[in-house]
């Protein structure tokens, strides 16, 4: 549906301040995410750093016009914009979506509790699919912003809505029942997350039960109901357990789905179930009881909805996995690492330690645990039961952190754990005492509530040792982005590449730069480095180069922006979306206009525009291209040719597709080679690093990057002796040769041995000597005095320039860039 301004106003019952006739589809809470903002309304929520209103001049750039405030604010600063004060922005969000829900007759099924909701809103979403048209909660759009943002979906193809719903203290639920309006509730648990914002469980329970207000069913595990649960609803339940018994009760009643077994086999479980008498089997693709739990929880309600069991049976074979929170990664000394710092409350950490105990089988595990903060919960009682989940999981070694947990353990330190204690009062003191022999070969368990940072933690335990270090002069790489910025058209956009590891200078750290001198977007090759990116706190739009099916569900999640250059890879991303439940997701289209690598050629260009006028869940971010050999001069007429087709093909999508988009080809020589190539987005790379390969001296770019390390060894050998691998070096007088720790394997060609290379020790220029081992090579020190183990070594740097090594390895500054091994530490110079 689509409303009209007048009719926002009618719906929050205040004034317009200015005057339009504009269409709005689309709420905008989030500055970055602004599709089209023509037909965008912003709301100007505060956040923990920044006022609301702080962002309505960005907003206002980026074309958007409608605005709901709740802050003072001089709206003479925006001649062409709409304005609507509010009380408060929030619940404004929410008024819309809730008349806008109430448009509509579908069921809706609506989920609470404190764990499992996404799983569950995923699994049922598979499993009805099939016999509904859906609309859904994207990902965990759950809070109070994000339920209405979910609702605001709902257009009249749907036939059945499944929303998400969390809160985290008393009051919160009256307004986002209103915007969902369930017909059927789904409770998935009643745990300790978000407990610090209610008196005691009984509270919680009550509040969210209030989200079944209207509901005609409650779907619940038996487990779970609580006393404090009262409602017009018909409790539907399943367990294994009987149902607890009143005094007027004289039989045994058990729940409405029964669970009387399951056997666990390799990858699967078997259940007998028992429903309205009639027993059956499922044979379902997990082994781990919370995904058991969530399973059953989603067969009850197909049941509700009159499924046969022979369906459900067939459909749950083919559920697939939803991306969890705890992630195992390899950590030192060939151990696991399960950072689920995510959460911390008695669920969650029950969860883990089970998943933990199923992946170490009999390798030992070691729990760094923190205090299970804002529980409401008496300590003694608390953390009596976290030591019965650690000793029932087997755990073999606890870290405790926080004074409450420390508290607890120096109580009772006469008890007989089965496991081993070391308390520490903050997670600095963590950091002092770790020594990497205390994990061999461990399954690690990083269980922190935020506040204890246990992000330093997971830094220190994926750490890699290694001498040979790579330096990044982030104050050079500034300059060098301004020195190409002074090149550019006043409006002209940059979009910086940080694809390959930031071309192996770190891309977390250049990209942190990158965002605080405001560039407008940022380049990756894959996915997971824009993971990478937004898990270090990027936030600027993040253009995905090499997307593809595996990708996708990273790319949504961590809201990246694919480049699709074939039919294939953009009709598979679209289906994805669909099933996504998701709307104009921004895609950046890739034309052929003679590299002949990636990209749309030009004779598919009227059926490309055409395909994307057709269709809603996809919205053009941006066209572009890649020129072939824009640094060479011979070259130039094929580079304007291929600008020219670019140019025009731009012209026929955009004028099939009814609005505009960004447009680049540009790279880092183009720039400064020629300013009408520029369109309104450049692509800046190798240049921002000072390693550009056009030789004009009109430019002063600065080195940013320095690799160097250290020397192992020095010893003497006589005339005639050889050295490295096959005897290649052979020595022509006496000479000190000294060992130094980098090799191929740390990106240093093997094609630099035998004195085509050089390296930088005390002043002099070193020549190699042999052939470059793995981890090793040797250079010759004969004529440089006193040169002892652990001097510096320097590759490549102010001494020696990536250029000189790349034209002794026959090669380009670009391959010695990105070849340099993530084993080589990064450090970050500000100067």
């Amino acid at each position: 549906m689509q409303y009209l301004l007048n009719d926002i106003a009618a719906i929050l019952q205040q004034p317009m301040q200015g005057q339009s006739n504009a269409i709005i589809q689309y709420l905008v809470t989030d500055s970055r995410n602004i599709v089209d903002p023509t037909q965008s309304i912003f709301f100007a929520i505060k956040g923990p750093r920044r006022t609301g209103k702080s962002f309505i001049a960005d907003v206002y750039q980026q074309g958007v016009r409608a605005f709901v405030i709740d802050e003072p604010i001089d709206i003479s600063e925006f001649s062409e914009g709409v304005f609507f004060h509010v009380p408060n922005t929030i619940k404004a969000l929410q008024t819309i979506a809730a008349y806008h829900r109430s448009k509509f007759s579908i069921p809706v099924i609506g989920i609470t509790g404190s764990n499992g909701k996404t799983i569950v809103k995923e699994w049922l979403y598979q499993l009805l699919q099939p016999d509904f048209n859906i609309v859904r909660s994207p990902r965990s759009y759950n809070s109070q912003i994000g339920v209405p943002l979910s609702v605001w979906q709902m257009n009249a193809q749907h036939e059945l809505g499944i929303f998400e719903v969390g809160i985290s203290a008393k009051g919160e639920m009256q307004a986002l029942a209103e915007v969902v309006q369930p017909t059927m509730g789904v409770f998935t648990n009643i745990g300790d997350a978000h407990n610090e914002g209610f008196s005691n469980v009984e509270e919680k329970v009550e509040e969210k039960t209030k989200l079944f207000a209207d509901a005609s069913k409650i779907i619940i595990a038996s487990d779970y109901i609580p006393t404090a649960l009262t409602t017009k609803a018909t409790i539907i339940s399943w367990g294994s357990k009987p149902l607890p018994s009143s005094a007027s009760q004289t039989i045994i009643r058990f729940p409405d789905l029964q669970l009387i077994s399951q056997q666990k086999e390799n990858n699967s479980t078997r259940l007998a179930l028992k429903y309205q008498e009639e027993e059956f089997q499922l044979q379902v693709p997990f082994t781990d009881e919370a995904s058991l739990q969530n399973l059953l929880t989603c067969v009850l309600v197909l049941l509700q909805l009159n499924y046969r069991i022979s369906v459900i049976q067939q459909r749950v074979l083919q559920l697939t996995a939803v991306e969890m929170r705890m992630q195992l990664r390899r950590a030192i000394n060939q151990s696991y690492l399960l950072n689920d710092s995510y959460s911390n409350d008695k669920i969650s950490l029950s969860l883990a330690l089970q998943f933990l105990k199923e992946q170490a089988n009999q390798q030992p595990i070691i729990a760094i645990v923190s205090d299970i903060v804002n529980t409401g919960e008496p300590a003694e009682q608390l953390y009596h039961q976290v030591a019965q989940m650690f000793s029932s999981s087997g755990v073999k070694q606890l870290f405790a952190v926080g004074p409450e947990i420390c508290q607890y353990f120096v109580k009772h330190q006469k008890d007989h754990f089965p496991f081993s204690i070391q308390l520490f009062a903050n997670t600095q003191e963590v950091l002092q005492h770790l020594h990497e022999t205390m994990f061999q070969q461990s399954y690690i368990l990083l269980k922190g509530a935020r506040k204890f940072a246990f992000e330093q933690l997971a830094h220190w335990l994926e750490q890699q040792v290694h001498q040979t270090i790579m330096e990044i002069n982030l104050t050079a790489m500034v300059h060098n982005l301004k020195a190409y910025q002074s090149l550019l058209q006043p409006n002209t956009k940059l979009m910086a590449m940080v694809k390959a590891f930031g071309y192996g200078s770190g891309a977390g750290e250049v990209a942190r730069r990158l965002q605080q001198q405001q560039v407008d977007y940022l380049t990756v090759a894959y996915a997971d480095e824009g993971v990478t990116l937004r898990k270090a706190g990027i936030h600027l739009p993040i253009m995905v180069m090499s997307a593809d099916e595996y990708s996708f569900d990273a790319m949504v999640n961590y809201s990246l922006e694919p480049e699709l250059f074939s039919f294939q890879i953009l009709k598979a991303f679209h289906q994805y979306i669909i099933q996504q439940g998701l709307q104009q997701y921004p895609v950046h289209i890739k034309l052929n206009t003679g590299m002949n690598r990636l990209g749309f050629d030009i004779a598919e260009i009227d059926q490309l525009a055409n395909w994307f006028s057709n269709q809603q869940a996809l919205r053009v971010k941006s066209v572009l291209s890649h020129l072939a050999a824009s640094e060479d001069e011979k070259e130039d007429a094929f580079t304007q040719q291929q600008v020219d087709l670019f140019s025009r093909s731009c012209n026929s999508i955009e004028s099939a597709l009814g609005y505009g988009f960004i447009k680049h080809i540009a790279n880092t020589a183009a720039i400064r080679r020629n300013p009408n190539w520029q369109f309104n987005m450049v692509r800046l790379g190798i240049g921002l690093y000072g390693a550009d390969n056009i030789h004009q001296a009109n430019l002063p770019l600065q080195k940013v990057a320095t690799l160097k390390t250290t020397v192992a060894q020095v010893r003497a050998i006589k005339a005639g002796e050889t050295v490295s691998y096959n005897r290649s070096g052979v020595l022509q007088r006496d000479s000190i040769i000294a060992t130094v720790r980098i090799g191929y394997a740390d990106g240093y060609p093997r094609r630099m041995g035998n004195g085509i290379g050089n390296m930088f020790v005390k002043g002099k220029l070193a020549p190699t000597v042999g052939k470059i081992c793995m981890d090793m090579c040797m250079i010759d020190v004969t004529d440089i005095p006193n040169v002892q183990p652990g001097d510096p070594v320097e590759i490549f740097g102010k001494h020696i320039s990536i250029q000189e090594v790349a034209k002794g390895a026959g090669t380009i500054s670009y391959e010695i860039m990105t070849g340099i091994s993530l084993r080589v530490k990064r450090v970050y110079i500000e100067e």
